[in-house]
């Protein structure tokens, strides 16, 4: 079985779930506002880099497993819509 998410995207996405987890227990212990933010803005951005490490894992694979320029194209064209859609 070949292996689709590297150990160090998933490494990123536990670390976003503990920060996630971490904003909740702020929230519960009535942090402030700002801090609440601050922290909630830091986890959008770590969110970010994983789709940008995704997308582009993804691309190099559809780009180098794919014969024809037509689908090379095609593969660019959805991965740059995807990381528009991420914004």
């Amino acid at each position: 079985m070949e292996k689709v998410y590297e150990d160090k995207i998933i490494h990123r996405m536990n670390r976003i779930e503990g920060q996630l987890h971490g904003i909740i227990r702020m929230m519960k212990e009535e942090a402030s506002c700002k801090d609440v933010v601050t922290q909630l803005s830091a986890t959008r951005s770590a969110i970010d880099r994983v789709i940008g490490l995704v997308v582009s894992e993804n691309l190099i694979d559809c780009v180098t497993n794919d014969e024809t320029a037509d689908n090379h194209e095609q593969a660019v064209a959805e991965a740059v819509q995807l990381l528009l859609k991420s914004r």
